[in-house]
């Protein structure tokens, strides 16, 4: 097996070296390659990076010359792995640690399910018995998405493997030949929303999503995007669930319209009661954006 992990960097040095560290230490995987595409990080990672793994012939870094956000960076490490001749990419957020046989049991899912997709289960890095995520499930009308397990504390609940309706973008086991079928991430999202429309998107392909429960990870949650409660994260959020949706829900889309304006509008009105006004214009910018069509990075939230 070629194995290719894709970790996006932008101002993640302090994450990057326990990440790869834990990749290295992986086993009983065959060959592989990590690559690191930098999305022109300001805080040294770069330099940290061609220090640490300039002779390291598994470690590739390709530095982009400006942030083109999560999904043209994974797109342009997708492609280096084509090229590389990769049988499965990991889509991997750099700010984790995994399991030394996490590739492993990732890998003898596929073989049971070939050609779907693969998650793993993955727990808070700091409390490594709370789970973040056992997989994701999707609402019947709306389509709303959620993580199965959210922070609940792991007593054997979530052990049996399944197939799901929701893949998050923290860790996607890919087969080459399901993105050769169903494409590349959307990079008209830039941040979030990417994960859900991909996983909507391979099952109208009848591309299956996998939970595999023995896979393991850790994720510092929130770690580049600094929390949910950001401007950043509403505004992206605004935006991006609209497009989501709008590409997939076909006549539930008015439904959903219903519950995404009165979800915003109480989110806004208890962030005004708080004094987080930033929040609010951040989700009307976000809706404004959507409906002119704006996609892509925002220059006022990136």
């Amino acid at each position: 097996m070629k194995f290719a992990v894709i970790l996006v960097n932008y101002n993640g040095k302090k994450y990057n070296t326990a990440c790869i560290a834990s990749l290295c230490a992986a086993h009983d995987i065959g060959e592989m390659k990590i690559i690191v595409v930098d999305n022109a990080s300001q805080d040294g990672s770069v330099e940290l990076l061609r220090e640490q793994y300039g002779g390291e012939e598994r470690v590739e870094l390709i530095a982009l010359d400006d942030n083109y956000g999560f999904s043209y960076a994974n797109n342009v490490g997708i492609r280096r792995a084509e090229d590389w001749g990769a049988d499965y990419v990991l889509l991997l957020n750099n700010d984790t640690e995994i399991e030394p046989d996490m590739p492993m049991r990732l890998e003898e899912c596929a073989q049971r399910h070939p050609d779907s997709m693969i998650i793993p289960k993955i727990y808070y890095s700091d409390d490594r018995k709370r789970l973040w995520s056992a997989g994701g499930s999707v609402s019947p009308v709306i389509r709303k998405v959620r993580h199965i397990g959210l922070n609940e504390t792991d007593a054997g609940q979530y052990e049996r493997e399944t197939e799901i309706g929701f893949a998050t973008g923290c860790c996607l086991f890919i087969p080459m030949a399901v993105i050769r079928r169903a494409g590349v991430l959307d990079e008209r999202f830039f941040l979030y929303y990417e994960d859900t429309e991909y996983s909507f998107r391979l099952q109208k392909l009848g591309i299956h999503i996998y939970y595999c429960p023995q896979a393991v990870m850790y994720h510092k949650v929130g770690a580049s995007t600094k929390g949910a409660d950001s401007p950043l994260c509403a505004y992206y959020i605004a935006r991006n669930w609209l497009l989501c949706n709008r590409l997939h829900l076909g006549w539930r889309y008015p439904v959903f319209l219903l519950y995404y304006t009165v979800n915003r509008i109480v989110c806004c009105l208890l962030w005004l009661a708080q004094g987080k006004a930033a929040l609010v214009h951040a989700t009307l910018r976000g809706v404004g954006d959507y409906r002119r069509q704006r996609f892509g990075r925002s220059k006022d939230y990136r």
